[in-house]
């Protein structure tokens, strides 16, 4: 699902082209223009609250670190807990990891071991979704957790990437919704 015309529209327009970063040949999309933006940030809030509510999410996941900046207040706005999803070593006590392939090498990432329970239904949400290794480890760690993946949600999805296509197999049927696709 694609963003109506006036919210894409809107969200685009505060989202810049960085040439060269963080390493020469990459175009960074710069989101925080977005978020310094109090109308533009609402919008995107409420968009994402919407699909907390239509995919009947209990609980929201926010990826580390910029998926923490959207999913907090998009977790308030629908009324649900937020669960950080973090890098290894970030959490304190207890909690559950996964490892996943990256270009070169891999990452692991947690939460809480006790944030999800049986019957919890999740909506994970990240400002952009490129090759999709975070966020099927995501999915992994939710399931192994004992809850129900309602969705993915995303700002922006980098269509030239192989993100769907990785995430697929993973959703089992959950549905993935870009608001942008570039």
């Amino acid at each position: 699902m694609s963003a109506p015309q006036e919210l894409r529209e809107l969200l685009l327009s505060r989202i810049h082209d960085v040439p060269d970063y963080p390493k020469p040949g990459v175009m960074f999309k710069d989101i925080t223009p977005l978020l310094a933006d109090a109308k533009a940030f609402a919008a995107l809030t409420d968009a994402l609250a919407g699909l907390c509510e239509r995919h009947g999410a209990t609980k929201v996941v926010g990826l580390e670190a910029r998926g923490f900046i959207l999913a907090a207040p998009v977790a308030v706005r629908a009324g649900l807990g937020f669960v950080p999803v973090r890098k290894a070593g970030k959490l304190p006590g207890a909690t559950l990891a996964q490892s996943y392939e990256l270009e070169y090498g891999t990452a692991e990432i947690e939460m809480h071991a006790d944030a999800l329970v049986e019957g919890d239904r999740v909506l994970v949400i990240d400002d952009v979704l490129a090759t999709g290794g975070t966020a099927e480890a995501s999915l992994k760690l939710i399931r192994r957790a004992g809850a129900e993946v309602a969705g993915v949600a995303v700002l922006m999805e980098l269509g030239f990437l192989p993100g769907r296509a990785r995430l697929e197999p993973a959703l089992d049927g959950a549905p993935l919704e870009a608001l942008i696709t570039v």
